[in-house]
């Protein structure tokens, strides 16, 4: 399958008061039309910035580098008029705050047909029409109507519901979902999981979704990849990845997993903290925290290599998997601990 979004060698580096350090550091990762894939981990791992610097929104002194190309264009390399033109049209986020990201005093009508207008180059009519259909799409009960409200006027479920159809308004052809479950209960994470996975199918559109909650992605993405410390841990096909995680990391994010069979058994926690921006550990990043570290953790950078007889595992919509990028179950764990627990 041809890859959309190409990302090689990934940099973001961040002024600190001990000089630049890199929020993400050399990640690599592609998704393909219709596909969904999921970048996983705890706050401070590099997720959203990874997200942001696809968009050219990397804070203010930041050096970006490496490549993102999106069918050809290199997203990085993008300044001024043709960043604007990008955005929307060819690439849309939809934040984890909708209340955030949607206007208070302007109307549901007014922030969906602005993007259409400027990018589409229709008339208001045709983009009010467009709209209502949009809100149609996901789920908005009595659209017209509800192109007249002001976001105060709805629920958080129904708010994020707006805010991926603002994001849809362009058509676009690839959608980042930033934590757009977070602030929502489950009944409703679920509607929203559910409509993300049929805009997909539908609109034949890549999609990534960041999130700290693998349940999530056990849900949604064919694909997963875990950071930590802005490096790439793991990443392989969602069947793989959860049920033989490879990477101790891995391990500790499902343990710390809340399972309705475990009845009244405690959670286990990964020990420790992540490291602060400016005190990433040599080495492995997470060998401080990491209950299988051998002396040589603390010294070598390991970087993400394929795991050998993996066999191919089926994504959440049953097509097995070949053996082969971007299918390819990748670990950065040279000591690979867990490999004895998986094989038996």
């Amino acid at each position: 399958m041809t890859a959309l979004l190409e990302v090689e060698n990934l940099t973001v580096s961040l002024p600190t008061p001990n000089g630049y350090r890199n929020a993400v550091d050399g990640l690599s990762l592609s998704v393909a039309p219709g596909e969904v894939i999921g970048i996983a981990g705890e706050s401070g791992s590099g997720k959203t910035m990874t997200a942001l610097s696809l968009f050219g929104m990397a804070p203010h002194g930041a050096r970006v580098t490496g490549r993102a190309c999106l069918d050809g264009t290199d997203l990085l390399a993008l300044r001024g008029r043709a960043l604007r033109d990008m955005r929307g049209r060819h690439v849309a986020m939809v934040s984890q705050d909708p209340s955030a990201a949607l206007h208070p005093i302007l109307t549901i009508g007014t922030q969906l047909t602005e993007h259409m207008r400027h990018h589409l180059g229709i008339s208001k009519a045709e983009a009010l029409t467009r709209a209502a259909g949009l809100l149609e799409t996901v789920r908005i009960p009595d659209p017209e109507r509800a192109l007249r409200s002001y976001p105060g006027q709805f629920s958080g479920g129904m708010r994020q519901r707006i805010a991926i159809a603002v994001a849809l308004a362009a058509e676009p052809r690839l959608l980042v979902a930033d934590e757009p479950t977070t602030a929502l209960d489950v009944t409703v994470q679920a509607g929203i999981l559910r409509l993300l996975h049929r805009l997909c199918a539908e609109r034949d559109m890549a999609v990534i979704v960041i999130t700290h909650d693998l349940g999530v992605m056990s849900a949604l993405a064919r694909r997963v990849y875990v950071m930590y410390a802005g490096r790439l841990a793991e990443a392989g096909p969602t069947g793989t990845l959860l049920t033989r995680p490879r990477h101790p990391y891995t391990r500790g994010l499902l343990d710390a997993l809340p399972h309705p069979e475990a009845g009244r058994a405690p959670l286990v926690p990964i020990g420790g903290t992540p490291p602060s921006l400016g005190a990433v550990p040599d080495g492995c990043p997470f060998h401080p925290r990491c209950v299988h570290a051998v002396p040589a953790c603390a010294t070598d950078r390991p970087g993400p290599a394929p795991t050998p007889g993996e066999a191919a595992s089926p994504g959440p919509d049953g097509v097995a998997m070949a053996d082969t990028e971007p299918g390819r179950h990748l670990l950065a764990c040279p000591p690979d601990p867990l490999r004895e627990v998986v094989a038996s």
